[in-house]
């Protein structure tokens, strides 16, 4: 299945360390973000898993739910949970803050598009790449990053991408290269002059431009 931004995310009923999960209903009324892990007991995905879950506040501010995908079973993801807690310093007595999907079948990670067809695992099958997608309350496909299964995932540079998705569906701006929460952002070169004022109360900076044109336009981004 090819997926495009703002294409509907597609439903599925799955087993987890949380239980059975229909996603849809699970995600609710908030965003979620799905990943994907080639296998348990591997090492760039613990540190992948204890990072989320270290990061799962930062997530909670931003209505955000994480939920993990790896190609083993329920039994074995709640085996590896304990190496992801140690590893992690996670507190080994708590339940772990968000669920892993079992999919040895590898059911969803064909349905999704998830495969690396550059990296074999030992059964001779391709390894399911380090998939991300971000999903919107209106359960529609907003980011997508396929990062190679050797390349661990940075999840800063995710928390920053909804952070700019949020406050661009709240305001008519883009947010530039580089953007954290707080700078400023560009106005949407969409928008006339004449309504600056009222969108735009604390102000637009024009940015003079070799080309003479007024497109690059400046706001405070709070």
């Amino acid at each position: 299945m090819s997926l495009n931004l703002g294409d509907p995310f597609p439903n599925f009923t799955v087993d987890s360390t949380a239980g059975q999960i229909d996603f849809h209903q699970w995600i609710g009324d908030s965003w979620a973000i799905l990943f994907s892990h080639p296998a348990d007991y591997t090492p760039v995905c613990t540190t992948e898993l204890a990072a989320v879950a270290k990061l799962v506040p930062e997530f909670d501010k931003r209505n955000v739910k994480p939920i993990a995908l790896s190609c083993d079973t329920v039994q074995s993801h709640r085996g590896w949970i304990e190496d992801i807690k140690a590893y992690g310093q996670l507190p080994s007595g708590e339940p772990f803050p968000f669920p892993i999907i079992d999919d040895s079948k590898r059911e969803l990670a064909v349905k999704l598009n998830m495969l690396d067809n550059d990296e074999i695992g030992s059964s001779g099958l391709p390894l399911t790449c380090r998939a991300v997608f971000v999903i919107d309350s209106k359960k529609k496909l907003r980011l997508s990053i396929l990062y190679p299964a050797t390349t661990g995932r940075n999840f800063a540079e995710i928390l920053r991408t909804i952070d700019s998705m949020q406050l661009t569906d709240r305001r008519k701006v883009a947010t530039p290269a580089d953007w954290t929460q707080g700078d400023a952002c560009m106005v949407l070169p969409t928008i006339p002059d004449e309504m600056l004022g009222t969108l735009f109360p604390d102000g637009v900076t024009n940015v003079s431009l070799p080309s003479g044109l007024g497109y690059l336009r400046k706001t405070p981004g709070s």
